[in-house]
């Protein structure tokens, strides 16, 4: 499969590690282009690219950006993807360590929607949650007692699926855990955010999620 990943921090250097170990094609890129991403590009085989390139003929393309910057993504950047394709929305709002105020969010409006927004794609939420480590170490066969669940939501069920066959090949469960519009059951502070519960811990974890944000997470 062809995946384009926009954002080579945590999360996205290590799904770039996961994806081309499991044989994918793999683009990467950052805000500081290609250049940056040497070292990367040597150690897994993935492609350095522009975030306009990254998209390319992608399958999945996997934006991982901070939500402040999903603004500044260049327009069009998913303009060149494959017919079908799914975006992956890892990313998460925090206004006071990182983001900045956020109006529409403050008033109500799911993260994920207003990424879905700015870039004018529907979005599967996905990974926001996640560790970045646990990526690389926590990933185990199917079956495998207590194997380790995620949260997925969204509105396109193909779109949906792929992404959730993408992330059991990763070596986990998952949990459809509704529309964009109920993505707010993933975001930070609820509590299924952090979680490395198996599926029916997740299943808990978002029917006891309270739609107020605490007062960590609001600006």
């Amino acid at each position: 499969m062809k995946i384009g990943i926009i954002g080579a921090g945590n999360i996205g250097g290590n799904l770039t590690r996961r994806l081309t170990a499991l044989g994918h094609e793999v683009s990467v890129a950052n805000s500081r282009g290609p250049q940056t991403l040497t070292a990367l590009a040597e150690e897994t085989g993935a492609k350095p690219v522009t975030a306009s390139e990254a998209a390319k003929d992608a399958q999945v393309v996997v934006v991982t950006v901070p939500l402040k910057a999903v603004p500044d993504l260049p327009a069009g950047f998913l303009d060149g993807a494959a017919e079908g394709f799914a975006v992956i929305d890892t990313g998460n709002y925090y206004p006071q360590q990182r983001d900045g105020r956020i109006a529409a969010i403050e008033d109500g409006l799911p993260e994920s929607r207003w990424t879905e927004q700015q870039i004018g794609h529907p979005v599967i939420k996905a990974f926001n949650g996640t560790y970045a480590q646990d990526i690389l170490d926590r990933g185990r066969s199917q079956g495998t007692p207590d194997r380790q669940a995620l949260p997925v939501a969204g509105d396109d069920p193909a779109a949906k699926q792929a992404v959730r066959d993408l992330i059991d090949e990763l070596g986990f469960d998952t949990v459809d855990s509704g529309s964009l519009d109920e993505s707010w059951r993933q975001q930070p502070g609820t509590p299924v955010y952090g979680s490395r519960g198996d599926v029916d811990a997740v299943v808990k974890a978002l029917s006891e999620a309270s739609p107020e944000r605490t007062a960590e997470f609001r600006a």
